[in-house]
């Protein structure tokens, strides 16, 4: 009963936090929020006795991946980002929300035709040797290629990031 509650409770704080995130005219208040929301999902990792994944989540995510945000954005010409406020039009936000319905829709199809709501999850402890195999390894179910492309993809982000910055006058 007391994880039910706790998992309602993070769950208000993340729908929240990335409720703020995306509806804020300051792109800063927006980066703030968006960080909630990965400690959020930190919460739920703990909340599930995944000390790891909740760890990993809050030290690479929250921590990392936000600070770069924080950063690119500072880096970036105060009068050209600082300040800027976008209003987002209603018939923009009414075509989100039906995408996000759409989304929704699939998703639960899915989930029903494949059973995955009735699945039995097994109650058994997965040995540390094989999780640790798992992450390192390149053969099928194993994550060291989709890190690998985390990692290119982060610097493809950060050598953006640097061009944007070096803009320079065409006077």
């Amino acid at each position: 009963m007391g994880n039910t509650i706790m998992f309602i409770i993070l769950a208000v704080f993340i729908i929240g936090s990335a409720l703020m995130c995306v509806t804020t005219t300051k792109i800063m208040r927006a980066a703030t929020f968006m960080l909630f929301v990965l400690f959020g999902v930190a919460g739920i990792y703990f909340l599930l006795d995944y000390t790891f994944l909740g760890a990993a989540q809050i030290s690479v995510y929250a921590g990392g991946v936000t600070m770069i945000y924080v950063f690119a954005i500072q880096l970036v010409s105060k009068r050209t980002l600082q300040g800027l406020e976008e209003r987002v039009k209603s018939s923009k936000m009414i075509a989100g929300g039906l995408a996000a319905f759409a989304g929704l829709v699939v998703v639960s199809l899915i989930l029903v035709k494949t059973g995955f709501i009735t699945q039995e999850i097994a109650n058994v402890e997965v040995p540390m040797k094989e999780i640790g195999m798992a992450l390192v390894g390149s053969e099928k179910y194993q994550y060291v290629l989709p890190f690998e492309f985390i990692s290119v993809f982060l610097l493809a982000c950060i050598i953006g990031g640097l061009v944007v910055a070096r803009k320079e006058d065409k006077a």
